[in-house]
């Protein structure tokens, strides 16, 4: 389980959707993940299209960071890229902590189910 979980919201901008399928695969590969993995160590991502059923963001980042310094690390290799403000607007940043409720109280983690 990770110690801090942040749903970031964001939306495509021009320059990305100018880029063919190709070339933001490119990018991706080139600008952004050796920047991240040569800053931030601790943190997975996951990937959610949204689209489809929102006007107001295009996609989801979920970034599962071990503690908040590797969060925090990972937002300023972010910033460093052209993922931010370039490729992609953030619109926002939910940050939280799973279950935080019922570990500050001993108690069980009522809301998680196993399936």
């Amino acid at each position: 389980m990770s110690e801090v979980t942040a749903f970031m919201l964001v939306k495509t901008t021009p320059e990305w959707l100018g880029l063919t399928v190709e070339q933001r695969v490119e990018s991706f590969k080139t600008e952004i993940l050796p920047v991240i993995e040569s800053k931030v160590k601790g943190v997975r991502s996951r990937f959610f299209d949204t689209e489809f059923y929102s006007a107001r963001v295009t996609d989801v980042w979920v970034w599962e960071a071990e503690d908040h310094h590797s969060y925090q690390s990972l937002i300023e290799a972010l910033r460093e890229t052209p993922f931010w403000d370039r490729y992609f607007e953030v619109v926002d940043l939910l940050v939280g902590v799973e279950n935080a409720y019922a570990a500050n109280y001993g108690l069980d983690a009522y809301a998680s189910v196993n399936v």
